[in-house]
């Protein structure tokens, strides 16, 4: 098989010329598959055309393809244009594995229609061409190196002819690249290196057909050749392309795969292999797992309400910090991080302060927490779908050395949504109940994307299935049904179907004589958050047991509640009364709470009774803190009255701060928030065009193309007055337009506030604007709909 030429190609009239012969709907599949073609929509046909080749959109439109749609594409530039379908055909079966030949002829006409939707093949059906830019934008195609022309264009002639005598006698000085095009020369040329040097050959021959050598632009002889890349090198089998690189030349690298341009084909994905497991139970798995993450988030989130970890100089989460939550969630390291992540990347939390600040819950956490479990993890869930950072590197270590901290920038990748998308559709692609093992999972993955194989997707392959299962998108390896509904795109339909699975929230715990609380189910937001503020949580499970003890009382006591709101809270929501240990030690902790109060003097301590004075006042251990003794109710400090109250505490009082009036501060230790904190980030989830947005990008490209082909000048708007009409008749016009594809005129005040006419062909109307073709203009515009005086038809004479 002969490779085919080598030249750039410009945009092509025919190209052109073929784009506008599609009709609306290829035309409309080309915009809905390829929407970077209209973003903005081009004037006319040429334009696309123009757009459609260029390296950016081309290679956009590659990384689409299948691994057998680019094989059946690179042999398309192989082989001379036009293309011999029979030939195309027969290179293609050499390559296939042999459990896909009989599958040959359906599939490549199936892909051939498939590129010319995607106008990266033109032409005649019985004889299609690559597309202008296709032939650039692949090289090197198949895995070959260039050809022997380029490899040896930049050696010396005095190279060239010491290779061409090694070849071998009778030939020119300067021959190499026509000496290694004729397959008998090549053949004699590999059989008469060493099987070392052979060996070398084969393993260049399917690629990367280029390598690194020092010295590579040595002068070495057949006869003198030291190693088998010397022998390579003096006869041409191997070339030198730069002072460090070497390539094999395409010629030798087709004789050696013996007529084959792909190995090993497969004509269709390969299979999803794994387990069957029952569906229903793998929904209740996964949806347990979304109620607990979903609990981990909340739980997280109010920890750092009152105990917020700082941030970085480098603007992440600090390892002691992250091993502290971790401890508190009960949770490994790198779960804990996701938890964090997801929270981040759903903007519940965020770094107040900025560096060296605190990492705070946002107010969009308030309005997130009341909402209903499968709302809140409908919200978190699409967040870590669509963010673009990669929770699963937060503990590695980066190419320099340098720690990957949870939070911080250094996280983001940008291929980790893409991979994340994918992978979840590879997960659907398995069917319900199917299990996929994760290196089924890769592998379908590298047949459905081979261009987007970067030294990351593996690993961001099995990042995803983890966090998957941690999110509660899959059970048991399996893509729930609320999580087909996600990756899907439709948050609403996976809340709605989770919703059911999840477990009903009690509003009741049952308090015990030990100071400790059981709740036998998932507790309401509000008494959860009540509950953890007056306990500490002991152990979680089927049944969360909480404790309370003097500091936890206390902690209620300082956010504001009396002692007697919070007996009378529990009261409400316990199954069993309140036991009497209990009773006593809220009562004792409420009756010594603020009975020392802290102000500002430097500080001062006050109290009704002079012995609790006397007692404080004759402790050493108050020695620190600077006391005098001002009147028999109050003492003197010159400690801050942060310091002094913290101080007071550890001795064992029960101080409460006091303002310059008198009265108690509430510290709220529950309800630190960051100031200024930007709004939950929106769930954007990967899309294309809407329909209506297709349709309308076609006809404007149409009715542009219709004027500049006629090129004729601008229409000039009818004389008169200017139409006026209703605002609501002014729309309906519009939207029959663009119904029917008519033409009008209308009225428009300009930026000055001037009356002017045009005369356009309406293509779409959405978010208060009007895209039209105008004809008064030759080109494609946006008009606000607000400045639209009115609308009158025009005839299609003029």
């Amino acid at each position: 098989m002969k490779a085919g030429p080598e030249r750039g190609t410009p945009v092509s009239v025919e190209f052109a010329d073929w784009l506008r012969g599609r009709d609306d709907e290829e035309l409309r599949a080309l915009v809905a598959a390829r929407p970077e073609l209209v973003t903005p929509v081009p004037a006319h046909v040429e334009g696309l055309a123009a757009r459609a080749v260029t390296p950016s959109a081309t290679g956009r439109a590659l990384d689409r393809l299948d691994r057998f749609a680019l094989a059946v594409l690179e042999t398309l530039v192989l082989l001379p244009a036009p293309a011999d379908l029979v030939e195309l055909r027969d290179v293609l079966a050499r390559g296939l594995r042999e459990s896909a030949a009989g599958d040959l002829e359906a599939a490549l006409s199936g892909t051939l229609r498939r590129l010319r939707g995607l106008a990266l093949v033109y032409g005649p059906d019985d004889s299609p061409m690559p597309a202008p830019g296709v032939r650039e934008a692949l090289s090197p195609p198949a895995g070959l190196g260039p050809p022997a022309a380029d490899v040896f264009r930049h050696h010396s002639p005095e190279r060239l002819a010491e290779i061409t005598h090694d070849i071998g006698a009778g030939h020119r000085d300067g021959e190499v690249p026509v000496l290694l095009g004729d397959p008998a020369v090549v053949e004699r040329l590999v059989t008469e290196v060493s099987p070392q040097a052979r060996a070398a050959l084969d393993e260049l021959a399917w690629g990367p057909a280029a390598g690194r050598l020092a010295n590579a632009r040595r002068a070495v002889r057949a006869d003198t050749a030291q190693s088998p890349i010397e022998e390579l090198l003096a006869r041409g089998l191997l070339g030198a392309t730069g002072d460090e690189t070497v390539a094999l030349p395409r010629e030798v690298a087709l004789y050696l795969r013996d007529g084959r341009l792909h190995r090993d084909l497969l004509t269709s994905p390969p299979p999803l292999r794994g387990p069957e497991r029952d569906a229903a139970l793998t929904d209740r798995t996964a949806a347990g797992q979304a109620f607990m993450f979903v609990r981990a988030v909340e739980e997280l989130c109010e920890r750092w309400s009152f105990d917020p970890p700082g941030v970085l100089r480098t603007g992440g989460l600090a390892v002691r910090d992250l091993k502290r939550a971790a401890q508190v969630l009960e949770l490994p390291e790198w779960s804990t991080a996701l938890v964090a992540e997801v929270a981040y990347a759903a903007g519940l939390i965020v770094a107040s302060g900025g560096v060296d600040g605190e990492w705070l819950p946002s107010p969009a956490y308030d309005a997130w927490r009341v909402k209903p479990g499968e709302e809140r993890w409908a919200a978190v869930a699409g967040n870590w779908l669509a963010t673009d950072r990669a929770p699963g590197l937060a503990g590695e270590r980066d190419d320099r050395d340098r720690l990957l901290n949870a939070l911080t920038p250094e996280l983001r990748r940008g291929a980790a949504r893409e991979v994340r998308t994918a992978t979840l559709a590879m997960l659907a692609a398995a069917g319900p109940g199917v299990a996929p093992d994760p290196a089924s999972v890769r592998d379908r993955l590298a047949w459905e994307q081979p261009r987007r194989r970067g030294a990351y997707r593996d690993r961001l392959v099995d990042f995803t299935l983890r966090e998957a299962e941690q999110i509660g998108v899959t059970g048991l390896g399996v893509l729930a049904g609320h999580g087909r509904a996600l990756a899907s795109g439709d948050t609403a339909q996976a809340a709605k179907l989770l919703g059911p699975l999840l477990p009903e929230p009690i509003d009741h715990v049952l308090l015990q004589a030990d100071l400790t609380a059981v709740a036998p189910g998932p507790l309401t937001g509000d008494l959860r958050r009540r509950l953890t503020l007056a306990a500490d949580v002991e152990s979680t499970g089927g049944a969360t047991v909480y404790r309370f003890s003097e500091s936890s009382i206390r902690r209620a006591l300082d956010a504001g509640q009396s002692g007697e709101e919070l007996l009378a809270m529990l009261a409400h929501h316990s199954a069993t009364p309140v036991p009497q240990p209990l009773n006593y030690l809220v009562t004792d902790v409420a009756r010594r709470h603020g009975r020392i109060r802290v102000g500002t003097a430097g500080a001062y301590i006050r109290c009704d009774d002079p012995a609790v004075l006397d007692q404080v006042q004759a402790d050493r251990r108050t020695v620190p803190l600077r006391l005098r003794r001002l009147a028999p109710t109050v003492i003197a400090s010159r400690s801050a009255r942060a310091a002094l109250v913290d101080g007071l505490r550890a001795m064992g009082y029960a101080p409460v701060a006091e303002s310059l009036d008198g009265d108690v501060i509430v510290s709220q230790l529950d309800a630190r928030r960051a100031e200024g904190a930007p709004p939950a980030r929106p769930v954007t989830l990967v899309g294309g065009l809407d329909r209506d947005v297709v349709a309308a990008a076609v006809r404007a490209i149409r009715a542009g193309d219709a004027a500049h082909r006629a090129r004729r000048p601008p229409v000039e708007s009818p004389g008169g007055q200017v139409p006026r009409s209703p605002a609501t008749a002014t729309i309906s016009a519009l939207q029959q337009a663009i119904r029917q594809g008519g033409r009008v005129w209308i009225g428009y005040l300009d930026n000055q506030g001037q009356a002017t006419s045009r005369i356009l062909e309406p293509a779409r109307m959405e978010g208060g604007y009007l895209t039209a073709y105008d004809e008064t203009r030759a080109a494609v515009h946006r008009f606000a709909l607000h400045r639209i005086t009115g609308v009158s038809e025009v005839s299609d004479g003029g």
